[in-house]
């Protein structure tokens, strides 16, 4: 598990020190707060380090290894033109130095960049061992209708998309899961499954479907958006890339859902803190962070840990600053919470108006 990670000159952020839970952790924060960049820094370093584990004959990290793999990896999960674009915007020549610190020492690791470097990472700390485990990125549209054909031309053309979108299709195209584990994923699907009214399929065709019973199948493209959102979800617990001991990031899972349906998938976000995932969310939804609370103070997710982290901007610069908490009411500054009372205020100023 993710413990620790330090910032310096990343993109929105002068320097900081984030703290995590093995369970649940939530991003709070405005768009254009860093959220997303959080989100995409620790992915990246994570996968990074777990596509060379999978490399057939690879031996243990090594500084040339790793200078390649992160610099490569950052670049196309970020997209910028050059890797110092991720350097915080200042005067003169300036560096951003990133640190993960895990549960096991052995992974951790510690490397930056300069603000005139192209694709040039230093290694500070070099990790005794790789990542095992693939971490999961949900971006905040869904990609099942764009699956069918997008790998292989992500692989062969220049495109202008994230690399999080290729390698969530990778893991959406891997086989069902069977054996053991097949009743755990069984469990956390029924209520996605119920919500869709049936069952994600990937046919022989390279294209997903939803079948219902009695209904036939239906093209993923023919689905409600949210609907698509959930069935992705569900295609991950159902292939065991979302099941035990992994990682999951999710970029505003609220995005294009209903209220009932984000009901929904807090509760699903946190039966896969349950499960041992450990959870990174993206919000700027205010609905979906009391919904988290909510659920959580129920007796099968008391042992749940659980972290908040709310994004500001300072008002005498441009800088972003954390502020962090075990609990939402640990948390001082709240931008989403000002926002909603100050339209109620406004609402029920209307109202006597009217």
């Amino acid at each position: 598990m993710l413990k620790q990670m330090t910032i310096k000159n990343l993109t929105v952020f002068q320097e900081e020190t984030l703290h995590f839970a093995p369970g649940l952790n939530v991003i709070i924060g405005e768009n254009g707060s860093g959220k997303s960049h959080l989100l995409k820094a620790a992915y990246a370093a994570m996968a990074a380090s777990a596509e060379e584990a999978r490399r057939p004959g690879g031996n243990g990290p090594t500084k040339t290894v790793l200078q390649k793999t992160y610099a490569e990896k950052f670049i196309n999960v970020f997209r910028p033109e050059s890797l110092g674009r991720l350097v915080r915007k200042r005067q003169g020549r300036e560096r951003c130095e990133l640190g993960f610190v895990f549960d096991d020492h052995k992974k951790s690791c510690q490397f930056g960049f300069a603000s005139a470097s192209k694709t040039e990472v230093q290694i500070e700390t070099l990790p005794g061992a790789w990542e095992t485990q693939a971490p999961v990125f949900l971006p905040t549209r869904e990609l099942l209708t764009l699956y069918p054909g997008f790998v292989p031309m992500y692989e062969s053309r220049y495109l202008e998309f994230e690399e999080t979108w290729r390698d969530t299709c990778l893991l959406l195209g891997a086989p069902a899961l069977r054996g053991p584990g097949e009743k755990k994923a069984a469990e956390l699907l029924r209520p996605l499954q119920e919500a869709m009214g049936g069952n994600v399929i990937l046919d022989t065709n390279g294209r997903f479907y939803l079948k219902r019973p009695g209904q036939g199948t239906m093209e993923m493209s023919l689905v409600a958006e949210g609907l698509r959102k959930l069935a992705m979800l569900a295609r991950l617990i159902g292939t065991g890339s979302l099941l035990d001991k992994g990682y999951l990031f999710w970029d505003e899972p609220e995005s294009n859902l209903n209220p009932r349906l984000v009901k929904m998938v807090a509760r699903v976000i946190l039966e896969l803190c349950n499960n041992g995932i450990q959870v990174f969310v993206a919000t700027h939804s205010l609905f979906l962070l009391r919904e988290l609370s909510i659920i959580s103070c129920d007796a099968r997710f008391k042992k749940m840990t659980q972290r908040y982290l709310a994004l500001t901007r300072e008002t005498s610069a441009s800088d972003i600053v954390v502020e962090q908490g075990s609990t939402i009411d640990e948390l001082n500054t709240l931008v989403l919470l000002d926002e909603e009372l100050a339209q109620s205020d406004r609402y029920m100023d209307s109202e006597e108006m009217g």
